[in-house]
């Protein structure tokens, strides 16, 4: 019988935010101080081939931080995604020490299950203060947007359980034949407020947790795609689309408009068509139109550059704004820019992943 965990996870902290239970790392000393695995259980999301990538990257993020000297930070981490993760077995993750300089340290981390790797990243670290006192500084601008509303929104798939909570934006040029020119807005931040014992390490874990939701999704949004497996209460879907089933479908038919147009992942072509959709037979049926529809997506790679890595909480109020500039044969790129509320750009993020449409049936020639 597999184990999410080696070890029996502790109970919940009280004196900690969500996201640092989530991500809490045991460090396996007895047998390699470079040596890590997960606490707690991973999250598996309804549909998906695999674990919230989020989790792995940030994990990976956080071992790497634990064999730096305290005044190195983060400012660039590269991966790939190699295999899907399974969230009822433990992950090993591998810490090699690629350089130690001056200036910058590089490690490389490897996610491991069942001896087999399913995550790799190379991370490359930075001493503070080692640009000098004159610098060359330059950076975008935050867009103007409307700023959070003061309101708890509910990840409908995690419920309160979820370690971070958004708030959509209204995609910006979204009536534009030409998806490259749209842009799409959420405002992020992890729920509840991240210790003082996390330091700045934890809130570069949690940002580089949240900075995968919903990010290769940016290809599917600015489409106009149907992203989500029309599927019953107790079947199955793959594939790594969102899995709608009865119970999340009537949470969502209850909300009013103003609710819904805050949760993520559910734009104004998506309650356009929840307004035509009903149960019948326990299935959701009624799509008003024929639509594409997404039939893998997946993320292929992930890069984040840290740009103020000091310098933000993770447990305020993030603006992320992506767009795409290419998608074709299979696969999508995406750009993400991370703003502070106060208008810092503090991380750059990228992804490219699969986007493969659901394919009509081939129909058997007569002849």
């Amino acid at each position: 019988m597999s184990k999410p965990t080696l070890i029996k996870p502790p109970p919940a902290s009280k004196d900690k935010a969500p996201i640092e239970d989530v991500l809490e790392l045991t460090q396996l000393n007895d047998i390699d101080p470079n040596l890590f695995t997960n606490t707690r259980p991973l999250w598996h999301p309804p549909g998906a081939r695999g674990i919230y990538g989020g989790a792995v990257i940030a994990q990976c993020l956080a071992a790497a931080q634990k064999t730096v000297p305290e005044n190195f930070a983060v400012h660039s981490m590269h991966c790939y995604f190699v295999l899907n993760g399974n969230s009822e077995i433990p992950i090993i993750y591998h810490v090699e020490h690629v350089r130690e300089g001056r200036s910058f340290a590089t490690r490389t981390v490897q996610a491991r299950q069942r001896g087999a790797p399913i995550f790799t990243v190379t991370l490359s670290f930075v001493r503070e203060g080692a640009g000098g006192k004159q610098l060359v500084q330059h950076q975008a601008k935050m867009p103007e947007v409307p700023p959070p509303i003061d309101m708890e929104t509910v990840d409908i798939y995690r419920g309160a359980r979820s370690p971070f909570v958004t708030q959509r934006v209204d995609i910006v040029n979204n009536d534009s034949p030409n998806p490259h020119e749209k842009r799409t807005r959420q405002w992020i931040r992890a729920r509840g407020r991240i210790s003082e014992e996390g330091g700045h390490e934890a809130h570069l874990s949690a940002l580089a947790y949240m900075s995968d939701s919903y990010f290769i999704g940016t290809v599917a949004r600015t489409h106009k795609l149907w992203r989500y497996s029309q599927a019953s209460q107790n079947k199955e879907t793959s594939g790594g689309k969102q899995m709608m089933t009865r119970d999340v479908f009537e949470r969502l038919k209850k909300m009013d408009l103003e609710t819904l147009k805050k949760i993520e992942g559910i734009d104004d072509d998506i309650i356009n068509q929840l307004k035509t959709l009903e149960i019948k037979d326990g299935e959701i049926v009624g799509l008003k139109e024929k639509r594409p529809e997404i039939g893998m997506m997946v993320s292929l790679d992930h890069t984040i550059y840290f740009h103020e890595p000091r310098s933000f909480r993770a447990d305020e109020w993030l603006l992320a704004e992506s767009e795409t500039p290419w998608s074709g044969d299979g696969r999508g790129l995406v750009f993400q820019k991370i703003f502070s509320r106060d208008g810092k750009l503090v991380a750059s993020c990228v992804q490219e992943g699969v986007v493969r449409l659901k394919q009509e049936p081939k129909q058997e020639s007569k002849l």
